[in-house]
């Protein structure tokens, strides 16, 4: 019987910290140009622990790269018209070229409201539907961080794209649709599936890009991955591990790793694949906003 070689374990982590460290480099240079920093905003309304974590490490990168940080920490119970005013305010700000309020929001407040009146040129998510539709039609844009990072450790692994088969499994409007549109920009055939496909494990078998963001664990098995494949795994869950203790749990992805690991030419492992990543491209983001706001021109680091 055949053995397969084991896949190359794509790192997430290694290539993030050289991002940040590009976007750090451009970011001095633009404050050398421009006599102020790049400034990113974050926004948390709550105390939802695990966004408040997130929200924190975001701040520190951000100083850590020579931006300007500015955090808004607002109580749960803030209204949705607090919030709206906050948001226009930080659109007026000219020390602030990036905007992000962090989602979930609390249940009163309509976050696709919050989103849609975020200028367009400060959205360093990419989910305003400005950016959505400037992705889609080719044109310049802000794009959703996961997706960008994604790209970016795809070409680290196979830099020419044009002609593979790419299949994306998951359609959500923050990972799976843009991370299809990007894929199509670099002129690869692609094909979105989801919990209504048919025969789904047949159509990630054709894919020589596999990309999973479906958000349950261990969906993608191994037999379902074409040898050789880049598979990205998008999916952070958090399992039991009887074997670790009473209660205690650990990270998985949306592939079975231990599976694919076995047919994947290259493959992102969960953690410190590509989690790393959406930090460090909302960086890079700010950076580019930064840029395109003012007309200083200085090297911002692409897929």
């Amino acid at each position: 019987m055949t053995t397969l070689p084991t896949s190359r374990i794509i790192d997430g982590k290694a290539f993030a910290e050289g991002l940040r460290r590009r976007v750090a480099e451009a970011a001095a240079d633009f404050l050398s140009r421009s006599g102020r920093a790049p400034g990113l905003a974050v926004v948390l309304a709550g105390e939802d622990p695990a966004s408040s974590v997130y929200v924190r490490n975001k701040a520190q990168q951000t100083v850590e790269a020579g931006m300007a940080s500015f955090e808004h920490r607002l109580p749960a119970e803030t209204g949705e018209a607090e919030l709206l005013t906050l948001v226009a305010r930080l659109n007026a700000d000219d020390a602030v070229d990036g905007i992000l309020v962090q989602l979930p929001l609390p249940a009163h407040i309509d976050a696709q409201k919050v989103i849609e009146a975020i200028d367009p040129a400060k959205d360093v998510d990419g989910f305003h539907p400005e950016n959505a539709g400037r992705l889609m039609t080719g044109l310049p844009a802000l794009v959703p961080c996961t997706p960008l990072g994604c790209l970016m450790l795809i070409k680290s692994i196979e830099p020419a794209l044009a002609g593979l088969e790419a299949v994306v499994v998951g359609r959500s409007n923050i990972v799976g649709k843009p991370m299809a549109q990007l894929l199509l920009a670099e002129s690869c055939t692609v094909t979105v599936a989801h919990s209504k496909t048919r025969d789904l494990p047949a159509v990630c078998r054709r894919a020589d890009i596999l990309v999973a963001a479906v958000g349950r664990p261990q969906m993608v098995r191994g037999d379902w991955v074409k040898p050789g494949a880049i598979v990205i795994d998008v999916g952070i869950n958090r399992i039991p591990a009887p074997e670790r203790g009473e209660g205690k749990t650990r990270l998985v992805g949306d592939v079975a790793y231990d599976e694919a690991v076995q047919h994947a030419g290259a493959i992102t492992p969960v953690p410190g694949g590509v989690g790393p990543m959406t930090i460090a491209c909302l960086l890079r983001n700010t950076l580019a906003a930064a840029v395109a706001r003012t007309g200083v021109v200085v090297d911002v680091p692409s897929a």
